[in-house]
């Protein structure tokens, strides 16, 4: 009777950790958070380097701001769908331009 009592434990055992593997992947955007690291860094080099203006900067930081929130929106419910990712990703495509455009401009800081 102690091993079937045993048994039942590792198999519920088994489970909750199956499901908070699951639970936990469902929120996991590792390519999204290395996006945000690198156009981090692009914006950081552009401010050393002296080809992004304070104004620039500024609007280049609210943008990030704003996929920073819309990833966390995404990541609330505790899945990020595959939409949610398209959607992130387009709005990385475009702040990636956004910067790539602002570091190349005429003006200088």
């Amino acid at each position: 009777m102690n091993t079937k009592i045993m048994k039942k434990q590792i198999v519920l055992a088994a489970l909750a950790l199956a499901s908070a593997a699951s639970f936990a992947q469902g929120t996991n955007t590792p390519r999204i958070d290395q996006r945000e690291v690198k156009q981090q860094e692009r914006i950081t080099q552009g401010v050393a380097s002296g080809q992004l203006t304070p104004a620039e900067t500024a609007r280049l930081d609210a943008q990030q701001a704003r996929i920073e929130k819309t990833e966390a929106k995404a990541k609330s419910d505790g899945v990020v769908t595959a939409k949610e990712r398209a959607h992130l990703t387009k709005m990385q495509n475009h702040a990636s331009r956004h910067i790539r455009r602002q570091k190349h401009d005429a003006q200088h800081s």
